[in-house]
């Protein structure tokens, strides 16, 4: 994979989400190739040698010989954007869930779809059942020009269009059988596409993916460092029948199991850290006994991950929806951006706050997550609603103390139902947000694609999302040091049910010290005394 020196790489990447929209794939992935050799040429296949129209022409070549494929993409939640909750019996996924990011999928499929590994999800009628519907392409393109456009509801575009229009910026068409004849393993690029662009650009939702994973050094994460370790995502989510491990949705917090072996089987997690390093990581140098002792309470993402968004990329930390809709001095939309280039304010979508190099918050967390979900009560006079609320406590036996990026953010609500909504946002449509700025409508379109109700009145809501960090994994000696916890106000402040040592105090323990103290001085004093008072006679 060739290096990408980084500020080349982040300018790369600006030209390249200045196609983006809210939920989009990369209109336009760098060029990279899948680490390692293929024992295939698939230049040589006869099923590939022709001239493809479409994206679903390309996958039933592909079905010729990888019969399986699509039967088994169809089971992942890549295909479903749907995910049961086997603990809270929930039904979340993409499709299900709300956010603070860009809110929903309902009504938006067209854009939001484009980072869907199908083919023509631009509404409900999507044919969830149909094989040539799977896009292969968009996780084994090893050219890098193999890009979906926000707004062609999954599928690249078939010929050179302005994007956006009215940009002068031309998308030209991929060619289909080259990329075809090409592919081959996943790559940070293929998954980075999508995963490093979530929320609607570039950092945006996970503060730990962002472009400069696409070819960090060893400071941004010392696995995936391009001329160290080189790890690709698939190294640690390894893919069986192309279901890849790791949720969101049910993270495992603690994993008390040994490192995996290669040939045994284990039905665990090969995504955790204890997975590879087990349950003993630290093998020499200072203190070693002692650090292994923390696992007992404390991520290794804790102290691995000592801030997010240090690759050069920013992060947004706060969304606000409310203050959408203002024009310019000549009535139309607007972007206003910082002296670095951020963009801080967009007509469509309010005003952002960014962070880079954040330290991250920490709480405790046994992987349990409950959604407020479309339809869930929520109420504005109780403070901030939680999109997302996770489980843990100092003794429940399953909880770690994790890092966490705490996104805040504020949004559209009914008023009169007091539920969030899912407002149509994208689209060329007198209801799309985008289009129109009026709430009422676009709130109204939404909901009846979601089969919600809306009872016609919208306000704001403060809301709040956490999400568990585990990516950007520094070099040891970068790790978070001892007294940046073990001390008043330190990182782990807010943490309750545990004592620090250096953050904490005894009182009982205190006043015994003080006592010891005191008893040890007049022993001295008294000493001293009786000494003198002999000598004199």
């Amino acid at each position: 994979m060739p290096v990408i020196a980084p500020a080349g790489r982040r300018a790369m990447f600006a030209a390249l989400l200045a196609l983006l929209c809210v939920g989009a794939p990369l209109p336009g992935t760098p060029a990279a190739h899948a680490k390692g050799a293929s024992t295939a040429d698939h230049s040589k296949f006869k099923a590939l040698q022709q001239s493809f129209a479409s994206g679903p022409e390309v996958t039933r070549a592909c079905l010729s010989c990888h019969t399986e494929a699509a039967s088994q993409v169809h089971r992942t939640k890549h295909w479903t954007w749907e995910f049961l909750n086997p603990t809270t019996e929930q039904r979340l996924g993409k499709k299900n869930v709300i956010n603070n990011f860009c809110i929903s999928v309902p009504s938006n499929y067209a854009f939001c779809s484009s980072c869907h590994v199908g083919y023509g999800w631009k509404d409900n009628n999507f044919d969830f059942g149909a094989q040539e519907n799977v896009d292969c392409l968009v996780c084994h393109d090893t050219t890098g020009s193999y890009r979906k456009l926000p707004g062609l509801a999954g599928h690249p575009t078939y010929k050179d269009i302005e994007n956006p229009p009215g940009s002068g910026r031309i998308a030209k068409a991929p060619d289909l059988t080259r990329i075809a004849q090409s592919i081959g393993k996943s790559s940070r690029d293929t998954c980075g596409a999508c995963h490093f662009f979530g929320g609607g650009g570039d950092g945006v939702k996970h503060g730990d993916m962002d472009s400069s994973l696409a070819a960090p050094d060893r400071e941004v994460d010392v696995h995936m460092d391009a001329t160290g370790l080189d790890f690709t995502c698939a190294t640690c989510h390894k893919t069986s029948s192309h279901d890849v491990p790791g949720s969101r949705y049910n993270p495992v917090a603690k994993d008390t199991g040994d490192a995996h072996i290669p040939g045994k089987d284990d039905t665990s997690s090969p995504a955790t850290c204890q997975s590879c390093h087990g349950q003993a990581p630290h093998k020499k140098g200072e203190h070693v006994a002692k650090l292994n002792d923390h696992t007992d309470v404390v991520a290794c993402q804790t102290c691995h991950i000592p801030t997010i968004a240090r690759g050069g990329v920013a992060t947004k930390m706060r969304w606000d929806w409310s203050t959408a809709g203002r024009m310019d001095a000549n009535g139309k939309p607007m972007v206003v951006k910082d002296d670095k280039g951020h963009v801080i304010y967009d007509s469509k979508k309010g005003d952002f706050v960014l962070g880079e190099n954040v330290v991250p918050e920490y709480r405790w967390f046994n992987g349990d997550v409950t959604y407020t979900l479309l339809g869930d009560k929520v109420d504005k006079s109780q403070g901030v609603t939680r999109i997302n609320t996770l489980g843990g406590s100092a003794d429940d036996g399953r909880s770690l103390i994790w890092p966490m990026k705490v996104f805040r953010g504020r949004q559209p609500y009914d008023a009169g139902n007091q539920t969030l909504v899912t407002p149509h946002t994208a689209g060329n449509d007198d209801t799309a947000y985008w289009k129109n700025f009026g709430w009422e409508k676009a709130i109204a379109s939404g909901m009846e694609a979601s089969g919600a109700p809306f009872s016609g009145r919208y306000d704001f809501i403060d809301t709040e999302m956490s999400w568990p960090i585990t990516h950007m994994v520094a070099p040891k000696e970068n790790a978070v040091g001892c007294n940046e916890c073990h001390a008043r106000g330190g990182r782990l402040e807010a943490i309750e049910g545990i004592y620090i040592p250096g953050r904490d105090r005894n009182p009982r323990l205190n006043t015994l010290g003080w006592l010891a103290a005191a008893a040890v001085l007049a022993g001295v004093l008294v000493h001293g005394l009786i000494r003198i008072l002999r000598r004199k006679h």
